[in-house]
């Protein structure tokens, strides 16, 4: 069986010949939030299906495949969805694109999710900065026998998510217009909605936010030494803050209706981020 070094490099070798761009910025687009993949020119579109060692995103809003194309002028490999823990794979499985990410090339990535409020102060189509994560997920993409070639046995997670960008995307918004809040994520398994006595649990331990990805994505990215910024769209409030329901669908229509100020804030942080990381 082959090891995850050389899945990923298989993997990555065969994104790149299907497009003359060599991007340095990679995005995961999350729940209900895949549409700014559509805009991008100059676009190679690859179904998860055709690359090697890819696993099939399930979840209902995820298009399921790698968009290479440019935002303006920079150009950018964009996940349309992600694999999620809750579908049966695997954590090494739910880090793997991001792995190949780092084959490509690629220094930087934003992650971008839909999430649900736990902080009051937060409302359905906030759009929040993840400053830090709390992985109750029960696991590790970087469990078992470590690979140097990706990385150090025991990576530090003390900046996980970067302070430079995190004040690049703060800056932006402001000149934007909009409202940014600033949080912390707990990874969940799902696929089942929080009861409301786990978000009050959250909700002591300090999470602002609770979703069911994120976590693996960040961790295997600083094992690489690959730079993170990553956004929450709140898309509902969680459980028993509201005394009502959670659907998929209240999640899908709040992402429809945050895309145009959440594409607006990616296409004004990216060039600064492809500043610092120049071809």
């Amino acid at each position: 069986m082959e090891d995850q070094f050389t899945l990923a490099e298989t993997a990555s070798h065969s994104v790149l010949q299907r497009t003359s761009l060599r991007p340095r910025i990679g995005l995961v687009l999350g729940s209900g939030l895949g549409g700014f993949a559509d805009s991008l020119t100059d676009a190679a579109r690859i179904p998860f299906a055709e690359i090697p060692a890819f696993s099939r995103s399930t979840a209902i809003g995820h298009a399921g495949q790698m968009v290479i194309g440019k935002a303006g002028a920079v150009p950018v490999a964009v996940m349309q969805g992600r694999v999620h823990l809750y579908e049966g794979y695997s954590a090494q499985q739910v880090a793997f694109p991001t792995r190949v990410f780092g084959r490509m090339g690629i220094r930087a990535v934003i992650l971008t999710n839909a999430a649900g409020g736990i902080n009051l102060n937060y409302q359905r189509g906030a759009l929040v900065l993840i400053r830090d994560h709390i992985n109750l997920q029960g696991t590790n993409p970087l469990a078992g026998a470590n690979d140097d070639r990706f990385g150090v046995r025991f990576p530090d997670m003390t900046h996980a998510y970067s302070k430079q960008y995190r004040a690049i995307a703060r800056e932006e918004a402001a000149k934007l217009g909009m409202t940014l809040h600033e949080g912390v994520y707990a990874a969940l398994l799902g696929p089942s909605y929080e009861t409301p006595a786990e978000i009050s649990y959250l909700r002591i331990i300090g999470a602002d936010l609770v979703g069911m990805s994120t976590a693996f994505e960040v961790i295997a990215a600083r094992h690489m030494g690959i730079k993170v910024l990553a956004i929450s769209c709140v898309t509902n409030m969680a459980a028993g803050i509201l005394d009502q329901p959670l659907s998929h669908q209240e999640v899908m229509e709040t992402g429809e209706r945050v895309k145009t100020s959440f594409e607006a804030l990616l296409r004004a942080v990216l060039p600064r981020m492809a500043q610092d990381n120049p071809e």
